[in-house]
């Protein structure tokens, strides 16, 4: 799939690209060519969501799972290493947690469902970590542990310590020492 931001994407479209074209060490990996294909593929469609123009794709599981890639995931692809990278959280949380209310996210594929929980894992809310924890206990055991590690540092710190420099907050003393060690960098 070669989608260009002068094409017009669909929710298929997004899937494709997220679960079909990558996968894990895309995902994860934070390459600058994985960044440049969201970048080139999505912008503009991630533009369109966070301006709550992607409404339609929302009569669907797979669709809301689609919107939720975009705000949630492509937001940390298109703007890397900058405080808008988190803007779009808490708009992923309120579509998320509706899914859920619904009960829509049990129609997704195990496989995918993930990626409709983890707008819960990027909070900062406790209580959001809370439920987090809950929803991830369905899946695999490196999946739980993902979820508790980042409740952890929630219940901690109240926030990720990683994302301080890139929003611009000041740390604490217990958070530069805990940047300092050798440490995921969770929340990102």
């Amino acid at each position: 799939m070669n989608i260009t931001a002068d094409d017009s994407v669909i929710a298929a479209d997004v899937l494709s690209f997220w679960f079909e074209a990558h996968g894990p060490k895309d995902w994860f990996g934070g390459a600058e060519s994985f960044d440049k294909a969201v970048i080139e593929g999505f912008s503009t469609t991630h533009a369109q969501a966070v301006a709550n123009e992607l409404v339609s794709w929302r009569s669907t599981p797979e669709g809301r799972l689609a919107e939720l890639i975009v705000l949630d995931q492509f937001s940390r692809q298109i703007y890397r290493r900058q405080a808008r990278a988190f803007a779009s959280d808490g708009q992923a949380l309120a579509l998320a947690q509706e899914l859920v209310l619904r009960g829509d996210d049990l129609k997704i594929e195990e496989a995918r469902r993930r990626f409709a929980y983890m707008p819960y894992m990027h909070s900062e809310s406790r209580v959001v970590q809370d439920d987090s924890v809950r929803l991830f206990s369905a899946f695999d055991e490196e999946s739980q542990r993902y979820a508790r590690e980042h409740r952890v540092l929630i219940v901690r710190f109240g926030r990720f310590p990683h994302r301080n420099a890139t929003l611009g907050r000041e740390s604490t003393a217990a958070e530069r020492e805990y940047l300092a060690g050798n440490h995921e960098s969770y929340g990102q």
